[in-house]
């Protein structure tokens, strides 16, 4: 579980409530019409911009944001150098059981193409087609909330503009100007909080999951390749040692 997005949207939500509490009730920021336009306006748009599959599959997208589990960079190159050592002392069939307690399907592929004694080049082009999949997937749902990000100030504006019409209609009645004008801007209101502390940090945040997910994939790819290749543990160990940053230092045999 991501304790961060928790705690960020908690904190997001007390300081705007407290703040609200200190100058007024929690009713003058309550208007229907506004929440339909703001929320309806934003789920249109998206439903107009993206494929239907994409904007059904928010559910599932949003999930990642909350429960989220990735397995660490160092612990993937240490069970790859572990395998690499296997195959080159007792060959790669000696990798077999690897296969079935391999917990990513991603390293499972690539190990069973490796034993079966596909090519290189073929178990490379077949993992480099699997990551710019798994890429783009991940990429479609931090866009998805990049472009809600967007509509939803936009829908906000819509809806003051809205109320604005509507209280210069009733120009005859000073009374009512004021509390007409504050319902116009409450929209404005749900755009702004509905951007900036939801849509556009989730966008942000599933970046980040796609960089972390798709680094992971690149270890597993050059690792494999280097097991296929026969090169040693050490070597590989000393290319993979990149993706874990400048101060990272390799372990000692």
């Amino acid at each position: 579980m991501d304790l961060a997005t928790i705690i960020g949207i908690l904190l997001g939500i007390g300081a705007i409530i407290v703040t609200i509490l200190l100058g007024s009730g929690l009713g003058l920021f309550i208007d229907i019409p506004s929440i339909m336009i703001v929320f309806g306006g934003t789920l249109a748009a998206t439903f107009v911009a993206y494929p239907l599959k994409e904007v059904l599959g928010i559910i599932k997208v949003t999930m990642r944001l909350f429960i989220f589990k990735i397995e660490k960079p160092e612990d993937i190159i240490a069970n790859l150098v572990e395998i690499s050592n296997k195959a080159r002392k007792g060959g790669l069939l000696s990798i077999e059981s690897d296969i079935k307690n391999a917990s990513d399907p991603y390293l499972a592929k690539a190990l069973q193409m490796t034993v079966d004694g596909v090519k290189t080049g073929d178990i490379a082009a077949i993992m480099q087609s699997k990551m710019a999949l798994a890429k783009k997937n991940l990429k479609s749902g931090s866009d998805l909330y990049a472009s809600m990000g967007s509509f939803a100030p936009a829908f906000g504006m819509v809806g003051t503009l809205i109320g604005l019409v509507q209280m210069l209609a009733n120009l005859d009645d000073p009374s009512s100007i004021g509390p007409k004008m504050a319902v116009a801007m409450i929209t404005t209101f749900y755009g702004a909080i509905l951007a900036n502390l939801f849509f556009i940090p989730m966008s942000g945040k599933l970046k980040i999951r796609c960089d972390e997910e798709i680094s992971n994939m690149n270890i597993i790819y050059e690792g494999v390749i280097s097991i296929r290749e026969g090169e040693h543990p050490r070597l590989m160990e000393d290319k993979l040692s990149v993706y874990l940053g400048p101060n990272h230092t390799p372990s000692e045999e």
